[in-house]
């Protein structure tokens, strides 16, 4: 592992952002969130027919949808895996591409941008954070926004913000 980031990326449909610009994305939002100890996430980015069977098999929910995050601090593990390894495992992150090309599309943006925002999103849930009410959205939307500001990216990715 360079650094303290192990990032595994998964491409069933191709990535419009190199390897190395994630691997520097996520680096760098650790970096702003105080994430100090090596850390270990995947990142998969795939089609709507793959993040609905798996939206339905873990959320009861049968659509497609943009980013579903398992955080392995919330899975049954008989001890620390951090303790064994000295690497703290973040979880999975999984991004449906043709949902994120919608969502670029109807927001103005590139679909790098859009890209990188679900990629945040999802890199908060592992970490902890929650939206189960307006306040906690809004928070976790202003945290995203943080997030995409401490990255290269051409332009803003408006989501969350009031016209």
């Amino acid at each position: 592992m360079d650094g303290l980031l192990d990032l595994y990326l998964e491409f069933n449909i191709p990535s419009p952002v190199e390897e190395a610009t994630w691997r520097h994305w996520f680096e760098i939002w650790l970096k702003e969130l105080g994430v100090q100890e090596p850390c270990e996430l995947s990142l998969c980015l795939t089609s709507d027919e793959h993040i609905r069977q798996l939206n339905r098999e873990f959320r009861h929910l049968d659509e497609p949808t943009d980013v579903l995050a398992f955080a392995a601090q919330e899975m049954f593990a008989p001890f620390e895996i951090q303790d064994v390894t000295g690497v703290r495992l973040l979880g999975d992150i999984v991004i449906s591409v043709p949902t994120a090309r919608a969502q670029a599309k109807a927001q103005g943006h590139r679909l790098s941008q859009e890209l990188a925002w679900l990629a945040s999103h999802g890199l908060l849930h592992l970490l902890g954070w929650d939206h189960p009410d307006e306040l906690s959205l809004q928070r976790m939307l202003q945290q995203q926004r943080q997030l995409l500001a401490a990255i290269p990216l051409d332009g803003e990715v408006a989501h969350g913000q009031q016209p």
